[in-house]
C-alpha cells in the first residue's frame, strides 16, 4: 500500500481529496455552534452573511492572516512542525475511508488496519507541540492528551477486533454487505457501538473528555502557544478525526453507504448520501453531548479507561473469540 499510497500523492489525487474535506469542515463548525445555540437558548452566529453561513469564511481569514508569534527554542522546525505533522496524519486516513462503495482512493482490503496504524502516528504532533512550546501549561497539556490519546486507543482497537472477528473479514464492502444481507450490526452489536460511542469521544478530547483544554488550569492545553494558522491546523485535524470515526462508525454497525432494510422505496438515494446523512446524525451526538453533559475530572476520566472499559473490552473480545472457535468446529 506504500508505493501505491505515494503515486496517489503524486497525481494529485490526495489534493482533490483535501479540499472538499476542508470546506465540511469549516461547515461542521458552523453546524455545531448553531446547534448549540439552540440547546442553549443563546444567539448562534448570524451576521456574516445570509443567516451566518459565511462565518466560517471569516473565520478562515482572520486565522489566515493573524500575526504567529513564535517562542523563543533553539528548536523551531518542531514547533512549527508540530501542527503540519497531526494535520497530515489525520488527513491521510482519509485515503482509505470510503464515501461509497466505488468511491475510494486506495482500494485494499486491510484499509482499517492501514488507518488504524496512521491515526497513532497523531500522538508525536502532540507531544512535539508541548515540547517545542517552552511553555509549562503547553507541556502539562501535551502530557495529559498523550496519556489519554494512548489509554483509549488500546480500548479501541480491541473494538474494532470485536466488531470484525465474528465477520471473518477487514474489507469495507464485505461489512456492509453483510449487513444489507441482514440487518444492521448496531441491534446485534450494540453494547460494542455505544463503547466506540465513548471511545470517539474521548479519542478526539471532546466534551466530557476535553480535560487538556481546562481553562482554570492549563488555558488552552498543548496549543496554547499556537496562534495563526498553527492553531487553524489543530482544530481542523480534531474535526477530521471526528469525521473520520463517525463515518467508519457507520460502515461498521450502520450499514455504510447502504439504504435501510425499512427504506427500500428510498434505494434510488446514492449510496454517497447515505453515509453523508448516517456521519452527520453521528455528529450531531458530538455536539448533544457537548451541550448536555459536564467535564469528567482528569483521575475520573484515567479510571474509566483502564479500570472500566479497558477490562470490558477485553472480556468481551475473548468471549466473541472463543464463541468463534466453537462454532468453527
Amino acid at each position: 500500500m506504500g508505493k501505491r499510497t505515494m503515486a496517489i500523492l503524486r497525481r494529485g489525487q490526495f489534493l482533490r481529496l483535501i479540499v472538499p474535506l476542508l470546506v465540511r469542515v469549516r461547515f461542521t463548525t458552523l453546524r455545531e455552534r448553531k446547534a448549540m445555540g439552540r440547546m442553549q437558548r443563546r444567539v448562534g452566529p448570524r451576521t456574516v452573511g445570509p443567516f451566518g453561513l459565511l462565518q466560517p469564511l471569516a473565520d478562515g481569514r482572520k486565522l489566515a492572516f493573524k500575526q504567529p508569534v513564535v517562542p523563543t527554542s533553539r528548536r523551531v522546525p518542531l514547533y512549527l512542525g508540530a501542527p503540519v505533522l497531526r494535520f497530515t496524519t489525520r488527513m491521510l486516513g482519509w485515503l482509505v475511508v470510503p464515501l461509497a462503495s466505488t468511491r475510494v482512493v486506495v482500494e485494499s482490503p486491510y484499509r482499517l488496519l492501514f488507518l488504524f496504524r496512521v491515526s497513532r502516528l497523531e500522538v508525536y504532533g502532540i507531544m512535539f507541540a508541548g515540547w517545542r512550546s517552552n511553555s509549562k501549561y503547553a507541556f502539562l497539556g501535551c502530557l495529559r492528551s498523550a496519556a489519554q490519546m494512548v489509554s483509549y486507543e488500546v480500548c479501541l482497537g480491541l473494538l474494532l477486533l470485536r466488531a470484525i472477528f465474528p465477520r471473518g473479514t477487514l474489507h469495507f464492502g464485505e461489512i456492509v454487505r453483510l449487513q444489507e444481507e441482514g440487518s444492521w450490526f448496531l441491534w446485534s452489536q450494540f453494547p460494542v457501538a455505544f463503547r466506540y460511542g465513548i471511545r470517539m469521544l474521548a479519542e478526539t478530547n471532546r466534551a466530557p473528555f476535553d480535560l487538556p483544554e481546562r481553562e482554570a488550569e492549563l488555558v488552552a492545553g498543548y496549543n496554547v502557544e499556537y496562534g495563526s494558522m498553527g492553531f487553524a491546523l489543530f482544530f481542523l485535524g480534531e474535526y477530521r478525526r471526528m469525521r473520520a470515526l463517525a463515518r467508519l462508525r457507520s460502515i461498521l454497525w450502520l450499514g455504510g453507504w447502504s439504504a435501510p432494510r425499512s427504506g427500500r422505496l428510498w434505494s434510488w438515494i446514492p449510496g454517497s448520501a447515505w453515509m453523508g446523512l448516517k456521519t452527520r446524525r453521528i455528529l450531531f451526538g458530538y455536539i448533544w453531548v457537548r451541550a448536555r453533559f459536564p467535564r469528567y475530572r482528569y483521575d475520573q476520566l484515567m479510571r474509566i479507561g483502564w479500570q472500566v472499559l479497558l477490562p470490558l473490552s477485553m472480556l468481551f473480545f475473548l468471549l466473541v473469540r472463543v464463541m468463534t472457535l466453537l462454532v468453527s468446529r
